[in-house]
C-alpha cells in the first residue's frame, strides 16, 4: 500500500503491543497508542496515521498486492487491475474467467479462488470495505477500449524529463500498455 514510515520495525511493535492482528486494524488506529510505542513520538505517529489515510486512496492493484495472496505480486496485480474493474469483479471471477487475464495461469487463478474462498479472508475484505478503501482499478482497460498502446510492451531506460519512472509508467498502463524491466 505504499504507507510512508510502516517499515517492519514499526509493524512488529504494533502486532507485539496487540494493536494490530490483521492489516484492517491498521485503518483503526489512533494517534495516542501509536505515539506510545518505543522510538515513536508524536509528529512520526502523526505522519504514519496520515499516510494511513492517504493510503486508502491508492489503486486497486496496491491493495491486491498488500493482501499478501500466494502468486500475485505488483505484476499480477496490475494485470488484474487491467482486466477487472473492482475487487468485487475480481473475487466474484471463477478461475476460468481470472485465466484469461494477461499474467495469469491456473495456479494464480486457484491461488485467488482459495483465498477468497476462506471466510477469514472475506470478512477481511468487508473491514477494509468498512474502513473506506479504494476497490476500483484505475488501470481498467475494457477489451473495446483497449488503449493505444496495447499488446506492446516498453522499457524505459535512462532519465525522463518531466517524469518519473513510476509516473511514465502509471501512464503507459493506462493507455493499454505494459511496462517492463528488462
Amino acid at each position: 500500500m505504499d504507507i510512508e514510515g510502516g517499515g517492519e520495525v514499526l509493524v512488529a511493535q504494533l502486532a507485539k503491543s496487540e494493536l494490530v492482528h490483521d492489516v484492517a486494524d491498521l485503518y483503526q488506529l489512533k494517534l495516542e497508542p501509536v505515539a506510545a510505542l518505543e522510538r515513536m513520538g508524536e509528529k512520526s505517529a502523526k505522519n504514519f496515521i496520515d499516510a494511513l489515510a492517504a493510503s486508502k486512496s491508492r489503486d486497486l492493484w496496491r491493495l491486491l498486492f498488500g493482501l499478501g495472496i500466494l502468486h500475485v505480486g505488483a505484476g499480477v496485480a496490475k494485470s488484474l487491475g487491467k482486466h477487472f474493474a473492482t475487487l468485487d469483479d475480481i473475487f466474484a471471477a471463477s478461475a476460468g474467467q481470472l485465466t484469461e487475464t494477461e499474467d495469469i495461469g491456473e495456479v494464480i487463478a486457484q491461488s485467488l479462488v482459495n483465498w477468497r474462498s476462506d471466510a477469514r479472508n472475506r470478512k477481511l475484505i468487508e473491514r477494509l470495505r468498512d474502513a473506506g478503501l479504494n476497490f476500483k482499478s484505475s488501470l481498467y482497460q475494457p477489451a473495446a477500449k483497449a488503449g493505444p498502446f496495447a499488446g506492446k510492451t516498453f522499457v524505459l531506460t535512462g532519465t525522463l524529463p518531466t517524469l518519473t519512472r513510476e509516473e511514465a509508467a502509471a501512464r503507459i498502463e493506462s493507455l493499454g500498455g505494459k511496462v517492463s524491466a528488462a
